[in-house]
């Protein structure tokens, strides 16, 4: 098991985003994230897992700063980067903190070749040095992220998905970066070179020690290449812990109505469905809490308590199962169809 350093590399705490919706004058929002506190220590992969629209992508969006919180904090290396930085990130924290987006057909220009992509990175933080320098770093680039030099002179079309990734990858590698955000970045890509990809992530990590938030859906790649695993719902954390232990003990509802989505070769069948309606009833209208009576927390109805699951040293937490999301927070699948079906199912 990897060894962290005690202060984290990149800190959220109480982080919430709000999106208004309907016309001009509405007062109506949309709670996308509520109150969102997760830490990420140094050289640490974490892997955040949710449905889609559970607002992984957007937690992402608001610590690279393309979007705008509207309450909390961003710590990085200890420092509140939206007091500091108000309005709009500053080019140090750009450097510090880069984003790998899950379409590697769309993030790159077409217009332009691979060698652009890499030297406006390095130009525009001060790193590209004299010609016979920025050559080199651009060598040593590609070489990096498993591609050859002669690749720089080719356009994005002329690469397949897994080779545009890469690049997306040494682009952000380009300025040298504390923390990367690695947004579903297999998602799109060919089940034969997902394994190359998060391969690399975990080089990256082991090398050259940058820490990483994995956002997906998928269960599997996450216990592969995360030492830590955040499970989203309606926006908020419902459970957390290194990815071994919480995914061979998955503790709220939620959780392990994912991980029997997962197939599993050792189970016969499919998963009983009277078990994932029972699930689903206990997320969606909590009646009980498997950790009701703790003597260090009480459980509730009204704020996310944090129940402790086993062994301390694994750092397995479960969200007390009273608590559901505000009214409103973001739609979620559980809540396509209606909930007295799917028990009578």
């Amino acid at each position: 098991m990897k060894e962290h350093s005690e202060a984290p590399a990149l800190e959220v705490r109480g982080l919430v985003k709000d999106f208004h919706s309907g016309g001009l004058f509405s007062r109506a929002a949309v709670r996308a994230l509520g109150g969102v506190d997760l830490s990420i220590g140094r050289g640490e992969i974490v892997a955040l897992v949710g449905e889609s629209g559970s607002g992984k992508s957007t937690l992402a969006r608001c610590i690279a700063r393309l979007e705008r919180p509207t309450a909390g904090q961003i710590l990085l290396d200890g420092t509140d980067v939206l007091k500091r930085d108000r309005f709009q990130a500053s080019r140090q924290y750009r450097a510090q903190v880069q984003m790998v987006f899950q379409d590697p057909f769309g993030s790159l220009n077409p217009v332009h070749r691979i060698e652009h992509f890499l030297s406006r990175s390095l130009t525009l933080h001060g790193k590209a040095g004299t010609p016979d320098q920025l050559r080199t770093r651009l060598d040593e680039l590609m070489t990096t992220v498993g591609l050859t030099p002669d690749m720089l002179n080719s356009y994005p079309h002329e690469l397949s998905g897994g080779q545009r990734q890469r690049v997306a990858i040494a682009r952000a590698l380009a300025v040298e970066p504390e923390v990367i955000l690695a947004d579903e970045p297999t998602s799109m890509l060919d089940v034969s070179v997902r394994i190359g990809i998060l391969n690399l992530l975990r080089g990256l990590r082991d090398q050259k020690g940058i820490s990483m938030l994995y956002i997906t859906h998928d269960l599997a790649s996450a216990r592969y290449l995360a030492d830590r695993i955040a499970v989203m719902f309606a926006g908020e954390l419902v459970e957390e812990g290194e990815s071994l232990d919480l995914l061979a003990n998955p503790a709220h509802p939620y959780t392990r109505l994912l991980v029997s989505a997962v197939p599993d070769p050792a189970r016969t069948g499919s998963y009983d469905p009277t078990e994932r309606a029972a699930l689903r009833a206990a997320v969606m209208e909590p009646t009980s809490c498997a950790y009701d009576g703790d003597p260090q927390q009480r459980c509730s109805t009204a704020e996310p308590v944090r129940h402790q699951v086993g062994d301390p040293a694994h750092r397995h937490w479960v969200r007390c199962h009273l608590y559901r999301p505000p009214a409103a927070a973001a739609g979620h699948a559980l809540a396509t169809e209606p909930l007295e079906k799917v028990v009578s199912a």
